[in-house]
Formats: structure tokens, sequence, C-alpha cells
């Protein structure tokens, strides 16, 4: 297991600039300004319920509207945590968790295999959760999923309240991440898969 496992990302287009930095072996500390208050809120979730050390710097066309910005952070989120992880050696590697919130509960379900799936079923009351476009929260998970060549499954099983229902969904996400990416000492370096390795 590599004694640093952290990584910094930085991706740039016409429409978005994202900084992203994580450390797996964190305290929870979140640093985040995407300039769309609620995916701040959530994206501290994850950091805080998952002891990952997040830090994101986005900045994007928001006048035209939070697609690209989500976009580009989900993007940007999954390749720090792929470049985190390394060769994923000596790693759980599977994890989940149900996290309740007052009437909402939410299910995520983790496997870092090195491929790159997603399965969100997550049913909106509105459009909205604060300031974020409640469709935008699957294409999240979806780019996060893509570029952090992990599968991903993530439910909302009951629940009234969208601010709710996606708070305790990143609450899930960010213990299952946690769970799923923490050394197994029995492991030692060797890779959770009869394959014999996740990654090359």
């Amino acid at each position: 297991m590599a004694a640093e496992r952290r990584a910094a990302v930085t991706r740039e287009t016409k429409e978005t600039q994202v900084r992203v930095k994580v450390n797996l072996d964190g305290r929870g500390t979140a640093d985040v300004t995407t300039g769309i208050g609620m995916l701040d809120h959530l994206l501290a979730q994850v950091a805080r319920h998952g002891l990952i050390d997040i830090t994101i710097q986005a900045t994007g066309d928001l006048a035209t509207d939070e697609h690209h910005t989500v976009e580009d952070i989900g993007l940007a989120l999954g390749r720090a945590l792929d470049e985190a992880l390394g060769k994923r050696e000596g790693i759980v590697r599977m994890a989940d968790a149900t996290v309740p919130l007052d009437e909402a509960l939410a299910s995520v379900a983790v496997d870092l295999s090195g491929r790159g799936y997603a399965v969100v079923d997550v049913p909106w009351t509105g459009e909205r959760i604060g300031e974020l476009p409640a469709d935008l929260v699957g294409h999240l998970l979806w780019s996060l999923a893509s570029e952090g060549n992990l599968t991903l499954h993530a439910r909302v099983l009951a629940g009234v309240n969208d601010h709710h229902k996606a708070e305790a969904l990143f609450k899930a996400l960010g213990r299952a991440l946690g769970a799923a990416s923490r050394p197994e000492p029995r492991l030692g370096r060797r890779a959770p898969s009869t394959k014999g390795r996740l990654k090359s």
C-alpha cells in the first residue's frame, strides 16, 4: 500500500475550470466551492462521512445552466479518486452503506473494480434541490463512476423531502467509498481479485 494515497486533478475547458484534491487517508475535511450551494453541501457530506479530505474549486458557465459545472466536477473528482487509489492493491474494494435522514432512506454500494458503471434510482419530488437541478445528481454520479473506474449503485429507498433524500444519498456514498478504499492489512500488497490485479 502506498504511503500517500493522494491526488490532484485539474480539468479546464471553455466551459469550466475545476481543481480537485483528495486524500483517501484524511480526516473528512471538505473545502468545496462550486458556485452551487447545494452541491457544495452534498460533496461535503462525502468527505465528512467517508473520512476523505476533499478540496474542490470550480467555476463554470452557470449563466448558461449548471450542467457543465456539475458534469466536470464529477469527472474531475472521479479521476482524482482513481489516481489516489493507484493499482488498488491491499484495499477492501467493495462496500455498501444505508443511511437514514428523518423520513428518507438511501443506499449506496460501490465496487472499486477498475470498471466504470453506475445504476442510479432516485425518485425526486421536485425539479430542483436548492440551486441544484435534481436530474443532475444522477449525472454527477455517472460521471464520477465513469472516471473513477468504479461500479456504483445508488438508490433512495424512502423519502418525501428532496433535500433529505439527496443528503442521505451522499452520506451513504461517503461511507461506502471510505469503507471500500480502506486498507485491508491481511491483503498486504495483493489485489483484492482472483484475477490478480484490478488495474495495470
